[in-house]
Parts: structure tokens; C-alpha cells; sequence
């Protein structure tokens, strides 16, 4: 009923639904980590309530996105042993030793000091809840690094040679293996996607709250403002900062895997002088051609050489069974590329209102900036699809094939999986993410403690019985509700 390549096709299709699913809440996490570390030292570097106010509120969060995606990664580990075991036998000698750094570097030391991040803030002082701070965002970026070096060499493979009676991947130079040709590019590139994602989701979580209050300005929290502020100051910075490491990367991967952006780009056909940058089209792989092709004369070359007239190759000069599927690829990147420039519109556009002192009272840019929240997490998958499509039908580029990297699997089970993880995926984490915007749409306002003057230091409790812990303001019992 079912043949060789249904299997590997489902097999992918779960990994790709599997890791879709994970990198959502790593993209999150890396900036917020790093947001709840400016803001904890913001707070005590100032003493303004409003940052302990925004601290509190997103750890919350924080939290929630966090153990979501560990759990979520670690379904992900165990398909390397099940669909994919020949490619974990072939290229683990190689790519081993980096994942298990990534444990014993980044997740222990997230996981170390996660708990005093969240709950310890008046249990081990306000230096060592810092550090603590710190050391969840460094540890978001270290496992940032090793597993992008692991990825990036999987696309731009180097340091190996192969076993010619096992075939499988040996290291022969540890660092051409972790500092591969494609590995800085691809670090600094998702690593400011995760902190515009970031940013655009605090900013759109901030501009609702603006909105609601949009004609009662004195309801607005000083809290909610400065979030706002904060946010569109990454948009304003950070995006520029994007498409400038995005056209770097592109370069590199026109040296390292040029039958990609021949995908990404739709040129079927070479081009001797000036490659058109085709904006929309239909790409027909079967007859090797863009239909209904709307392009710019000349433009592509121009951005990939930096010269109107350079020449371009096409996917002529790629074998049909090289090629990866073209049109997946190229609208993929048109995705991503057409929210990266719109986020650099919304960061221009908030500079603009910020000169201008309107920043807190443009209901057009807070409606832009709620249309937006979600657009760094659409652009990061369909970078990612981009990515990982791309280098098909290479899981090793160039060396090892998708359909030879599969254990022997049948079709049935591996569906019969994959509609498991959908079913679960959906219940676990579609609960977990209505939760996580459920404590979006409250507000910062409601992260400041009830009984502040309480709770505040744990030397205020000190020799305080529990009775008179639950008095009120007004020194009488505290009634249900208060």
C-alpha cells in the first residue's frame, strides 16, 4: 500500500511539524531572556516600579514559553533514533560532541538558574537574582550557538573526512567543524530574528493595551508606555540591522549552496548579463520555467553582486534530481523578506511618531503594531523553510542524501505518528499558548504584588505571625477578594 519514499516523505513531514512547532518558543525566549535581564537591571539601577512591574509580568511568560519549548525539543531528539537513525549513525561522530555541549553548556546552565530567576528574587539578594538573570540569557544564547553550528554545517559541512568502509562523517578539525563557512552568518541572523520577534510581540501585547485606553490616557500604566517605547526602539534598530545580515548570508549562500537561492530567486534559466529579481510568479518545475513571472530587470544580480550586469547561473546547470522543490523555497522567502521590510516600515514609522511626541497617542501605529505581533515568529518559520527546503535533497549537503539518511520505516506507523503529535501538539501546547495570551491581555498593571508592603523584603516578615501577615491596609482581616 505504501512504498519506500511515502515513508520518508511522512517521516519529514513530522520532523519538519515537530521542530516547526519547537522553534517557535526559542525564538521567543532567546529575546525575552534578554529582555527580562535589561529590565531586572534597569529596576535596580533606578529604583522605578515600572520596570519591576514589566519584569514581573513577562517572567510569567517567560516561564510558560520556556518549558514549552524543552519539552517540545526534546520529542525532536528522539526521531534522530527512530526515522532517523542512519543519519545519526552516519554523521554523530561529527555532530555528537556539539549537541551534547549544548546540554552541559546552555541548558544546565538555563535550567540551574531559572528557578532563582523566577522565585528568588527575595530569597538570595538583588546581585546574585541578577546574575542569575544573566545567566538564563547568556545560557538562551550559548544553546543558540551550538545548535546553529550543528545546523549550519549539515548545510555548509567542513573539518570531516569520510569512512570509506563505514561511511560515516569523522572529525578532523574540530573548529573548521563548529566554525563552518555558513555558521556566523546564520548565528548573527537568527539570533536578531529572535530579538525582533521579541520585540514585535512585546510591542504588539503594549500597543493593545494603549488602544483599549486609547481615550482615557491617564489610565495608561507608565509600565505599558515604556514597554511600548522599548519595543519599537529594537524595531527601529534591529530590523535595518536584519536586512543588512540578511544580504550577507544571502551572499554566502550563493558561494556554499548556490542551487538555493537559484530556488529562492526562481531562475530556472542562467543569465549571462543582469539577473531579473522576479517579485511574484509561478514556478513550474516540471517544465523548468516561472510562469506569469513579474520581475525587475537586472536587480537580482545587483543584489547578489552588487552588479547590475553580473552574470547568474541558473538551475540549468543543476541536475533535476539536485534540485530542491522551487516553489516552496521561493515563497518562502518572499514571506520572510516581506516582513522583515514591513517591520523595518513599523520601526521607521515609530521613529517618526517618537520625534514627534505622538509615540503614545497614534492609534494607526498601535493597530500596525498588534497587526505585527506575531510577524517575527511567521518570518522565522518561513526562514527556516527557506533554510531547511532549501538543501534538499541533502540532509549533509552535497555528501549525504535525505532518502539515504531514513531508518527503515513503514509508512503506516510513521503516519500513524504524525497524527499522534498533531492531535497532542495541538491539546498540549494550543492550552499552553491560550494561557500564555490569556496573561498577555491583562496588562502589566496587575503584576504589582497585592500586599506590597508585606512581601516586599523577607526582613519585613521577619517575626511577623501569619495572622498579621493577612491584615489589611486598613489593619483589620483581609475579606475574601481584597
Amino acid at each position: 500500500m505504501f512504498d519506500t519514499a511515502d515513508a520518508i516523505l511522512l517521516a519529514r513531514i513530522q520532523f519538519a511539524f515537530t521542530v516547526s512547532f519547537h522553534f517557535l518558543f526559542p525564538a521567543f525566549t532567546i529575546g525575552l531572556a534578554s529582555f527580562l535581564a535589561v529590565l531586572n537591571g534597569l529596576w535596580l539601577w533606578t529604583k522605578d516600579s515600572k520596570y519591576l512591574d514589566l519584569f514581573r509580568y513577562w517572567v510569567k511568560i517567560f516561564a510558560l514559553a520556556f518549558a514549552m519549548g524543552v519539552v517540545s525539543g526534546i520529542v525532536m531528539s528522539y526521531q534522530f533514533g527512530t526515522n532517523w537513525s542512519v543519519f545519526s549513525d552516519k554523521a554523530g561522530p561529527v555532530i555528537g560532541a556539539p549537541m551534547a555541549y549544548e546540554v552541559l553548556s546552555a541548558f544546565f546552565l538555563e535550567a540551574g538558574f531559572l528557578g532563582i530567576m523566577l522565585f528568588g528574587r527575595e530569597r538570595v539578594g538583588p546581585g546574585l537574582h541578577m546574575a542569575a538573570c544573566m545567566a538564563v540569557a547568556v545560557g538562551t544564547a550559548i544553546s543558540a550557538f551550538w545548535i546553529l553550528s550543528v545546523n549550519s554545517w549539515m548545510h555548509t559541512p567542513a573539518g570531516f573526512e569520510i569512512d570509506t568502509q563505514t561511511g560515516q562523517f569523522l572529525p578532523t578539525n574540530f573548529w573548521e567543524v563548529i566554525f563552518n563557512p555558513s555558521f556566523p552568518y546564520r548565528l548573527m541572523h537568527t539570533v536578531t530574528a529572535a530579538y525582533l520577534t521579541t520585540a514585535f510581540i512585546v510591542g504588539g501585547v503594549a500597543a493593545l493595551h494603549l488602544l483599549r485606553h486609547r481615550h482615557r490616557r491617564d489610565k495608561v500604566s507608565p509600565a505599558t508606555r515604556t514597554m511600548f517605547s522599548m519595543a519599537m526602539w529594537m524595531a527601529t534598530i534591529f530590523a535595518p540591522v536584519q536586512i543588512f545580515l540578511g544580504d550577507l548570508h544571502g551572499i554566502n549562500t550563493l558561494e556554499h549552496q548556490p542551487a538555493k537561492v537559484m530556488a529562492m530567486e526562481g531562475h530556472f534559466e542562467s543569465h549571462s548579463e543582469g539577473a531579473p529579481l522576479y517579485l511574484f510568479g509561478l514556478p513550474n518545475q516540471e517544465e523548468q520555467r516561472m510562469d506569469y513571472a513579474v520581475g525587475i530587470p537586472k536587480l537580482s544580480s545587483l543584489i547578489l553582486k552588487h552588479d547590475l550586469n553580473a552574470p547568474l547561473d541558473g538551475l540549468d546547470t543543476i541536475p533535476r534530481e539536485d534540485q530542491p522543490p522551487v516553489a516552496i523555497v521561493f515563497w518562502s522567502f518572499r514571506i520572510m523578506v516581506a516582513l522583515g521590510f514591513a517591520m523595518l516600515g513599523i520601526g521607521a514609522w515609530s521613529l517618526w511618531a517618537r520625534l514627534r511626541g505622538r509615540l503614545d497617542d497614534s492609534p494607526m501605529l498601535h493597530r500596525a503594531a498588534v497587526l505585527m505581533a506575531p510577524s517575527g515568529l511567521i518570518a522565522v518559520l518561513a526562514g527556516w523553510i527557506t533554510t531547511e527546503v532549501g538543501r534538499q535533497p541533502f540532509t549533509v549537503y552535497g555528501f549525504l542524501r535525505t532518502a539515504d539518511s531514513a531508518a527503515p520505516l513503514d509508512a503506516a506507523a510513521v503516519g500513524a505518528s504524525l497524527m499522534a503529535f498533531i492531535v497532542v501538539y495541538f491539546a498540549v501546547f494550543g492550552a499552553g499558548t491560550y494561557y500564555i495570551l490569556r496573561l498577555m491581555s491583562r496588562g502589566p498593571a496587575s503584576a504589582e504584588p497585592r500586599f506590597k508592603d508585606v512581601t516586599d523584603s523577607p526582613i519585613r516578615t521577619a517575626g511577623v505571625t501569619p495572622a498579621q501577615q493577612h491584615l489589611n491596609a486598613h489593619g483589620r482581616p483581609a475579606q475574601p477578594g481584597e
